[in-house]
Parts: C-alpha cells; structure tokens; sequence
C-alpha cells in the first residue's frame, strides 16, 4: 500500500441494506481512484468485477457467516484487494461440482473465477474470520 489514501474501510456491523451498501461504498472509491467512470469497456468491466466481488463476499457473510463486520477496499498498484470480516466460523468454499442451473451456491464460484487469488485469514482465537479477494486493476 503506497498512500493511506489507498484504503478505505467501511464499518457493517448492525447496518440494513449491508450489500447495496458496500457496493456503493466500493463504487464511490473506484471514482475517488480514477477508475470510474470508465473509458474503455474493459476498464467498466473490471470495474464491475470488483463491484460483483464485493456483492458476493458480502452476501455470503449475511448468508452464511452471522453477518459481515467490516469492508476494507485496498488499492495495490496492480491489483484491488477486497477484505469481509465476518463473525462466522464456517469455511467459504466454491461448490463443486459446480451446476449452473442449479438455485443458490454460485457466490464463492463467481469469486474463484473473477479473482486473480482469494483466500481466508482468521486470527487465533478470536472469533470469525476475513475473505479476502484481489482482482486486476483496470488497465
């Protein structure tokens, strides 16, 4: 991380509307950094990923994990790193195998096919956990 300016975090514990939040939340900062809005198609679309990133980790928190805590948007100087910190102590995992048709499950799929890497981070004996996902910087 070059700059403070380069993170921005976003507190989601005991809010309502948490998915539309931080996908706004995460848009005002692509804006704030240049990236939208877009010039090429390319760069909406890598910005839409980001976007669709966000929505998915926030999701599966709601979902799956009590609920998420916090949002952390990080600018590297290739990549966009995305942080859902979550109170849940369950593992996010792509269903496999995957089925298109199937209703539900497709979330962690998205994130695995969209993001250059993802991973989970707790911390020992506290509870929950972070997803985290980095993407493509627009080019």
């Amino acid at each position: 991380m070059d700059q403070a300016s380069d993170v921005r975090t976003l507190a989601l514990a005991e809010t309502s509307g948490t998915v539309p939040l931080a996908r706004d939340f995460t848009r005002t900062a692509l804006t704030e950094w240049g990236w939208l809005p877009a010039a090429t198609a390319d760069r909406r679309a890598a910005a839409d990923d980001v976007l669709l990133v966000v929505s998915e980790l926030v999701t599966n928190a709601c979902l799956h994990a009590e609920g998420p805590e916090r949002l952390r948007v990080v600018r590297l100087s290739r990549t966009v790193r995305l942080e859902v910190t979550d109170r849940g102590a369950g593992q996010p995992a792509p269903r496999t195998p995957h089925r298109a048709g199937r209703p539900g499950g497709h979330g962690m799929f998205i994130v695995q096919r969209l993001c250059l890497d993802w991973g989970i981070q707790r911390v020992p004996g506290a509870p929950g956990k972070t997803v985290w996902a980095e993407l493509a910087a627009p080019a």
